[in-house]
Formats: C-alpha cells, structure tokens, sequence
C-alpha cells in the first residue's frame, strides 16, 4: 500500500528549511535515515548480495518472484554528495520487487572527498562488472534519481567513448542533467517545490566539479544520438522540471525514443515515496521493461533427454528411481536460511528446479514457480516418492542435524549435474549464513548469473556417432534376499582411506573406479558360490560402471550425459583371481570407454527417439514398449550399479564447513542392490543400499578389501 501525498508533502515541507541549513555530515546522516524509513514502510521480500569493488560498494536485490530476465543497474541521487549503499537499497528492493527483476545497485564515491570523475568512474566499474557476469548490454537497463538519473546518462556518453555497447533503455527519475541549473524552473517553482532548493544544488555541484557544465556533468549539453529508449518521471511542482523537459526535447531532437512523465502537483523524485496516488507509474515502467528489458518470464519446458525417456516408463508401484547427494557440515543446519538459499538457487538451474509433466506423445519436464519447502529427514533415504511428487517437483532437499541432502529424479539430472547443484546450493547456505564469499569455481556455479543453453542441452542428440552398437548382452546373476516387508531400505557405509585405495588401485595397474569394480565381481563371485554349489547352474557376473561422457565429449549438460561400461567375468569357466579379474575390467573399460564406441552406444539410443512411426506413438503405447524393453535388458543384464563420482573438490572458502559427503543410489526396480561412491577429505565413502534383510553382499565386499590390506570402517543403518 502507498503512502498518501499530502501527508509526505506536508512532511517535506516541515524539513525543508531545517535540511537547508544542516551540515553535509548531518544531511547525508538524514538521507540514509530516509532510507531506513523507506524500507521499512515498503518493506520488501528480496534477497540482498553485497559486492566489494574495493573503492565502493554494491548491492544485488533479487525478488522471489523472478519475473524477468536481466538486470537493472540502479545509481542513487543525493547531488553526489549524499547516499550510502543502506539508502540505495530502500528504492532499489522496491524496484526489484514490483517488476520481477534484479537489481544491482552502486554506491558510488561521494564529493567532496571523492570529486568527478569518481561518480563516473564507479558507475563504469559497475556496469563492467555486469558484462563480466555474463549479462549482454541488450538485458542490462540503466536506472537512476535525481544525480543517479543525470549520471545514467553520462554514463552512456562515457560506453561510448570507451567503445562498449549501451544498455537496452534508461529509466530516469528527476534527472539532474544540468548541473549549471539553467533551466526557469529553477525560479518559478523555487516556493512550490517542498523538498529541494537551488541554494542546496549549487552547493551540491561545487562540491563534485569545477565545470558543472561539461557534458560528463551536465548530460543535456552532450551529443544523446544513439541512446537507447528512455523513460523520463518528474514532478510538476519541482526545481528540476525544465530539466527533464529539455533533456525529453534533447532526445528527440537527437532520434532517440523518449517518453515524459510529467505529474502534477508533485515533487523532486516522487516515484521514490510510493505514493498511492501514483500507482500506475510502476505500470508504466513495468510496460517499458517489457518493450525494451525483457517481455514477462514464462516457465520453461524442456523434453526428456535421451537417458531420461526410460525413467518414467521404468517406474512401478512402490518405487521411483531417485538418488541421493548429501553434504554433512560442522554445525547444525539452520532451515530457514537454507530455505532463503534453495530460493536463490533454483532459480540458477531451471533445468533442475522441475516437475514432469505428461504430453501426448512424451514425458516432459517443466520449470516450477517456486523452491518446494525443506522437509526434514525422519527416514530412511530415498524413501519412496509417490509419482504424482515428481509430478509437483522432481527433487527434494531434506536436512538432518548437520546433514543437508538432496534427492533427484533420475530423469532430471545424473550424478555430475547433481552433484553441482548440491555444492552451489551448499555455498549459497554458507554465504547466507556466515557472510563468508564463496567463488563460482570446482562446481560451484554463480548464484546469480543466468543460465547458459548449453547448460540445458541434450547432449546425447549432438555427440550420437552414425555407427550403431549392438544391444545384446548376457543376463547376469540377480543377487536375491529377504525382502524388506514395509520397504525399508538398509544402508551400510564402508569408509575407506582414498589414499590407500589409490596405492591398492597403482599396485595392481588399474583406476580406483577400476579397483572398485574388481573387488565387487570378486564379491558377488565368492556369494554366488555359497549360494550356487554347482557351478554350471551359476551365471555371469557383471558390474554397470556409469561414465560420464562430460570427459569425453566437451559438454556443460547440467541433464543427464553418461553411459556405462559392464565388465563380466563367467564363473562357468573357472575361478578368478582378483588380479584376473582386475585384468578383465582394465580391458573392458579400455575398450568400451572410448569416444567412437560410446557415440555408437548413443547413436543407437537416439536412433529409435528419431523414428518416425515412434514419434506419433501415443504416450501409453510408448511407456508399454519401453517398460518391456527395460525389463528385458535394463536391470536383469548387470549384477547392479557401481557408480563412482570420485574426489569432490570445493572453492577454498567452502571447504572447512564440510564434514562429509555421501552419493546413494536408489534401489532399482527388481533387483535389490546398489553402490553409490565418493571421495572428500581424505575418505572413501562406498554406500551400499539395498530392501533385503541380509547383509551379505557388503560382507562379502568387506572381506575382498581387508584381503587386499585396505583399512575399513562401516557404519549402517541396520536394525536387526
């Protein structure tokens, strides 16, 4: 709700004689105090970022409600004497808030201890700042009041001295553009105008230069040809009136787009005092944003990439294949800041931030409005989602003590793509929290810089090779249990040395992810035998390694981009010693992990998405089809998954917060068993999963490494 114009009128006119006569300590005290009070009055629900230039301060202002893309640069008046980055911030949340739109603001050098070119000199350094954050000058529009609206325009005049391109459009609110004060309006409305004085002006410019009246200064004496569209507010009761109207006839006269805002009865930088009597000038500037900034954001949509398509299909009564990423801190985890975080972060991958939806012809994912809310882990993980959840959000984040996790569709993002959302959303929490800077660098994405295409490509469809690979494998041996009978799901933790895996790995010629896979056949070998005395009836054994194609194919996919290799070794054949079967995996993986055989791999996927006859196929007969053809050859064709993410690296700000980090896999549909691996601090972190009662797959596994002299640790969640 505004304020109403006679009451701030007659309370301008109450402090006008005072603030003509107070010192510049005392007026700059009082202008930040008008900010105080403006914020608190309008109080807005934004986010606020403060960047250090080293000679000043900025501000960002993010509204929840992010309607828009690009920026506003917003520079503060006060005659270039007055206003700190607190008062900037009071109009600059409103800004932000009423037009779905961020808003970096710049509290620029002041005069007298800062005369010209400093103003300028900062204003620059902002706008160059925006440039290096990735936003083109066509989603950069220029904002200012009073010496901010003149500065807006001298600012232009300097881009183009400097050969960089102009912002999209100016919004200028009654712009000091004539430092020489020149104008008539000067004289005739000297007793109408209730906040401002040509006595004060005069001061004010002494104060910032010599020459009030070069172009740098006083923008209406300069060359405005080629400016980009302006949107121009005065009130009509004000010294600076014939100000904005020369500077309006200037514009014109130089073919530029300009539009005047005169209102009546009204004072210097009203639109600043959100009056009710003046609503509709945020629907003014709302409609010029559109024309110039950017239209309305609408939700984004995107189809299922290769990978994904399966998921939904694949999914049965009871289970959805979702995993999990969780990073455990050094102190208990406050939500409501990490609420504030997610807000922030979703925003930064709308690729992620999703529902699915269902088409016609296909699943697809659509961006949400808003973060889902923080749900406390009473559970055990990746406990089952019902589909119509994924249908409202296809992730969740969850906190338990120190531990914030997040939970992923398998449809929406891989290990990787997740993997960079938890740590971006991790460094969002740490900054909020603790005040600390954290850079966008090892996975760590830029809270606040927009997302590339790129990061929401399907990568599959630009790297699928023109040579198809053959799909026929062998079924494996299906490890088998006694069955959770109320779903609960058993996780058992092995933590492992990662440097004495490394020199295990180096001893026998082969990667960890290569080791690891070795010792797991080797397990599953040795229980298949106890379990199948006769070795004829026993089956093959094969472990699914997931790749990332990301090393392999030179993508930024924040989607699912990975394929698998499955070693195998037949225990009809003989015994395997665990250095043969080390052999056997560093072949396969040498085979198969490789830039030709993988883009068959992909072609050969992608080549059925581009079948005609299965484009049209309705969406039933296609989830029908691809349910039987995962059951033929998904699951039943490996033992289960080991999947290794590898050591997690952090910004150096970021790491003393972090514990622990841990990978789990959910179970899949009809077998019972998977493996999730990480590595961060020094420790491997193997996690088991699985909805059997018996443990004897992680026994089994245990035994191997402690035979290979690898020191262990387990942890599980076993309740009998």
């Amino acid at each position: 709700m505004g304020l109403p114009a006679k009451l701030v009128r007659a309370q301008l006119h109450i402090m006008k004689p005072i603030a003509a006569n107070l010192s510049l300590e005392a007026t700059r005290k009082g202008q930040d105090k008008l900010g105080e009070i403006m914020e608190a009055i309008h109080r807005r629900d934004v986010f606020e970022r403060e960047h250090d230039f080293g000679a000043f301060q900025g501000a960002w202002l993010m509204p929840k409600d992010e309607r828009r893309q690009g920026v506003i640069l917003y520079l503060h008046g006060g005659g270039y004497t007055c206003g700190s980055l607190e008062y900037a911030k009071g109009f600059a949340a409103t800004l932000a808030d009423e037009c779905g739109v961020r808003v970096f603001c710049a509290a620029y050098r002041l005069a007298p201890e800062h005369r010209y070119p400093a103003a300028l000199d900062d204003a620059l350094e902002a706008y160059r700042y925006l440039l290096k954050k990735g936003y083109p000058a066509r989603q950069i529009l220029l904002c200012g009041e009073s010496a901010g609206g003149g500065l807006i325009y001298a600012l232009c005049l300097r881009l183009r001295a400097e050969k960089l391109p102009l912002p999209c459009g100016l919004i200028a609110i009654s712009p000091w553009s004539d430092l020489t004060q020149s104008g008539e309006s000067y004289v005739t409305n000297r007793d109408v105008d209730p906040s401002m004085t040509k006595e004060l002006l005069d001061f004010y410019a002494k104060c910032y230069v010599d020459d009030p009246a070069i172009p740098y200064c006083s923008p209406l004496f300069g060359d405005l040809r080629g400016f980009p569209p302006s949107l121009l507010f005065v009130g009509g009761d004000e010294v600076m009136l014939d100000d904005t109207r020369r500077l309006h006839a200037a514009l014109q006269k130089a073919g530029c787009d300009s539009q005047m805002v005169i209102a009546p009865e009204r004072w210097h930088a009203y639109v600043l005092y959100y009056l009710s009597e003046n609503m509709s000038d945020f629907d003014t500037i709302n409609t010029f944003l559109t024309r110039v900034l950017s239209p309305a954001k609408k939700l984004r949509w995107m189809r299922l990439d290769n990978a994904a398509k399966i998921y939904p299909a694949a999914k049965r009564r009871g289970w959805t294949n979702y995993f999990r990423l969780s990073a455990t801190l050094n102190e208990p985890v406050d939500t409501k800041i990490l609420s504030a975080a997610l807000d922030v972060t979703v925003r930064r991958f709308p690729s992620i931030a999703v529902r699915l939806r269902r088409g016609a012809f296909w699943y697809y994912l659509e961006q949400i409005p808003k973060a889902p809310p923080i749900e406390e882990d009473r559970s055990y993980p990746l406990v089952h989602v019902p589909f119509d959840d994924v249908r409202k959000c296809a992730f969740r984040v969850l906190v338990y003590h120190e531990r914030i996790a997040v939970e992923f569709f398998h449809a929406v993002t891989d290990g990787t793509g997740g993997m960079i959302f938890l740590k971006t959303l991790v460094a969002e929490y740490l900054c909020q929290r603790y005040g600390i800077s954290i850079p966008a660098e090892h996975g760590v994405l830029g809270r606040l810089e927009d997302p590339s295409e790129e990061e929401m490509e399907d990568s599959f469809l630009r790297y699928a090779g023109n040579v198809h690979a053959s799909r026929k494998e062998s079924t494996a041996y299906q490890l088998s249990g006694t069955l959770e009978p109320d779903g609960f799901l058993n996780l058992t933790t092995l933590m492992v040395p990662v440097d004495a895996v490394r020199k295990c790995a180096k001893e026998h010629h082969v990667s960890v992810t290569e080791l690891l896979a070795a010792a797991m056949m080797k397990a599953i070998c040795e229980l298949q035998a106890e379990q199948t005395p006769r070795r004829r009836h026993r089956k093959p054994v094969k472990v699914l390694l997931p790749v990332n194609l990301r090393q392999m194919f030179p993508s930024r996919t924040l989607r699912n981009f990975a394929s698998y290799v499955t070693p195998e070794i037949d225990p009809r054949l003989g015994d395997y010693t665990f250095d043969e079967i080390c052999r056997v995996v560093h072949y396969r993986m040498g085979l198969e992990n490789d830039p030709r055989m993988m883009g068959a791999k992909i072609a050969t996927n992608v080549a059925s998405e581009r079948s005609p006859v299965l484009r049209v196929m309705p969406l039933f007969i296609k989830n029908a089809a691809m349910r039987v053809v995962f059951d033929m050859v998904g699951e039943i064709k490996s033992c289960l998954c080991l999947s290794n993410l590898g050591r997690v690296e952090l910004p150096e700000a970021m790491a003393p917060y972090v514990e622990r980090m841990d990978f789990i896999i959910g179970v899949p549909a009809k077998a019972h068993y998977n493996c999730g691996v990480v590595s961060w601090n020094g420790t491997m972190n193997v996690n088991f999963i699985r909805n059997v009662r018996e443990p004897e797959l992680e026994s089994h596994f245990y035994r191997v490494l402690h035979r290979l002299g690898l020191p262990v640790k387990v942890e599980s969640n076993q309740r009998r």
